[in-house]
């Protein structure tokens, strides 16, 4: 049983090392402009634009259902016109970022890793060396700074339509008072609480490049390699973020409060 446990927490070390190592290296060439900027705009719009549609329904049916849970409890103690404040601290610095990285990790992780294990199978990685080009330079950093780029911008769409989605239900459906639900939202909506959220997706979108990368290129042989590689990225990306997301709240909540 000892030697199962030793194997198992020295596996974890390994990997844990290799995957700060390839953090580190894709830093200092995201850093020296080391870019392919033709990858990096392709990137930009397969990351960005085509998850648009998943992030707009998720940032907008989370909006409505949790105007609809707050009100249900708030209406038993006459606090319908906080409501909308509840939802709009929420989706800036927890929901928004938390739900739109687990999306984007489901949809973009997996296609990385499942990209990179195919190129690594094929031996098209190897041919990247031969010809003289890094990998993680034409490879990782384009990916890396195109979420880097592009998470933060889709936490806030998804923040702003899960917000309005909100306001729609109360006002509309529940028939909350418009004019004190706005008053009570912008009241207790702080600027803090949108940069917490923008920080945290900065953070997820660096987690689930690296994750993403780092199993298509470390993955096994054949195609059940790469489909092993593809679920454990997505796997691997959503319990990280949810755990960062965890110290990110306690630390940048203390970090940020006198602002």
């Amino acid at each position: 049983m000892n030697i199962f446990a030793n194997r198992f927490v020295a596996e974890w070390l390994e990997g844990l090392g290799r995957i700060s190592l390839l953090a580190k290296e894709a830093v200092n060439s995201l850093f020296t402009l080391k870019v392919s900027w033709r990858d990096f705009v392709y990137q930009l719009y397969f990351i960005g634009v085509k998850s648009q549609s998943v992030v707009l329904v998720t940032g907008a049916f989370t909006g409505m259902v949790l105007c609809a849970q707050t009100y249900f409890q708030f209406h038993k103690v006459k606090m319908d016109t906080a409501t909308l404040a509840v939802v709009s601290v929420s989706m800036c610095s927890e929901l928004g970022p938390v739900l739109t990285a687990l999306m984007v990790a489901g949809r973009v992780g997996a296609s990385m890793a499942a990209e990179l294990g195919t190129m690594k199978v094929t031996e098209q990685i190897d041919a990247l060396r031969t010809l003289a080009t890094h990998p993680v330079d034409y490879l990782v950093v384009p990916r890396l700074l195109a979420l880097l780029i592009s998470l933060p911008l889709l936490t806030a769409e998804a923040i702003l339509v899960g917000i309005t989605s909100g306001y729609l239900v109360g006002v509309y459906l529940l028939g909350i008072d418009p004019a004190y639900s706005y008053y009570n939202m912008l009241r207790y909506t702080g600027a803090v609480d949108v940069m917490i959220g923008i920080i945290k997706a900065c953070v997820f979108g660096g987690i689930i490049a690296i994750i993403g990368c780092y199993k298509g290129m470390n993955c096994g042989e054949g195609a059940e390699g790469v489909g092993r590689a593809t679920t454990e990225a997505v796997v691997y990306a959503s319990i990280t973020i949810l755990i960062c997301n965890f110290f990110l709240t306690l630390t940048l909540t203390e970090l940020l409060k006198y602002l």
